[in-house]
C-alpha cells in the first residue's frame, strides 16, 4: 500500500477544507512548490493535488502552479478538480501530470471516462465522492442520487482501474476513514482503491492495510503533524 499526500489548491494557495465546506478553506502551507519537496523528501512517490477552484466554477487558474511543482520538484503528480473533457482531459497531461482525476464528470458523463479509459489507460482515475453513501458532485455539493458501490461498480464495468474514494463527512476531521464503507467498496470491486478523509494516524495506515486497500491519501493530519508522513509511508509497505 502507498500513502499519498495531499496539495489542495485555492488561488494559488495550499488550504485545507472541513468536510468539503469551501467556506471552511484555511491556508495550511506557504509554498505549493516546497510543500511537494518536502513530501518527497519523506519518502512519497506519488502526490495528490486538487485544483478547488476548477471543481467548484470550472476555472483552471492553478494549472501554473501544478506545472511548476512538477517541474521544480520533479513529482509524480496526479491531479482533480473541474476535468470535464477530454480537452481537459489532455491539458492536464500536457502540464505533466501522471494521472488525472475525473469526478464530477463521470457521474454525468461515463461515455466521456470510457473513452479517456480507452485512450489513456493508467492515467485516468475515477474519483468517488460520498455523503451518507450517495455520490456527491460540483465540488461536492451537488447530490446525485445514486448509491456509492453501484457507481463504482459502473465504472468498473467501462474498464476504470483506479477508483479514489472520499468520505466527505470524514475529510479534514482527523477522525479516522470509513472503514465500513471502505471494507464494502473492497468487496464489491477488484481495482484499485485509493482511500481519502480522515486518515490521520499509524492505526489508520494499518487498518486500510489490512482491508487490502492500495492507497490512503493524506491530507490535514500530515500538516498538523498528527501523521508522521515517513513512519506512515514505512508502515504501509
Amino acid at each position: 500500500m502507498r500513502v499519498i499526500p495531499a496539495i489542495d489548491l485555492k488561488d494559488g494557495q495550499c488550504v485545507r477544507l472541513q468536510k468539503g465546506d469551501y467556506g471552511t478553506a484555511h491556508k495550511v502551507a506557504e509554498n505549493p512548490v516546497e510543500t511537494a519537496q518536502r513530501f518527497l523528501d519523506a519518502g512519497a512517490d506519488l502526490v495528490h493535488m486538487v485544483d478547488l477552484d476548477a471543481a467548484k466554477d470550472g476555472s483552471h487558474a492553478n494549472y501554473g502552479v501544478v506545472e511548476q511543482v512538477i517541474r521544480e520538484t520533479g513529482a509524480t503528480v496526479e491531479l482533480g478538480g473541474g476535468i470535464r473533457s477530454m480537452q481537459d482531459v489532455e491539458t492536464v497531461l500536457a502540464l505533466g501530470v501522471s494521472r488525472v482525476i475525473i469526478g464530477s464528470a463521470a457521474v454525468r458523463d461515463p461515455e466521456f471516462v470510457a473513452e479517456a479509459v480507452k485512450k489513456y489507460g493508467d492515467k485516468i482515475v475515477v474519483g468517488i465522492d460520498a455523503k451518507s453513501e450517495t455520490v456527491r458532485t460540483d465540488g461536492w455539493l451537488g447530490d446525485s442520487g445514486e448509491n456509492y458501490i453501484a457507481f463504482a461498480e459502473r465504472m468498473e464495468s467501462i474498464g476504470v482501474r483506479h477508483i479514489i474514494f472520499t468520505d466527505i463527512d470524514k475529510d479534514g476531521m482527523l477522525a479516522g476513514p470509513n472503514f465500513d464503507q471502505l471494507a464494502a467498496l473492497r468487496a464489491s470491486v477488484s481495482c484499485e482503491i485509493i482511500a481519502s478523509g480522515g486518515v490521520s494516524t499509524l492505526e489508520d495506515i494499518t487498518g486500510l492495510k489490512k482491508l487490502g486497500i492500495d492507497g490512503a491519501i493524506a491530507g490535514k493530519a500530515v500538516y498538523t503533524g498528527t501523521l508522521d508522513l515517513e513512519k506512515a509511508i514505512s508502515e504501509a509497505k
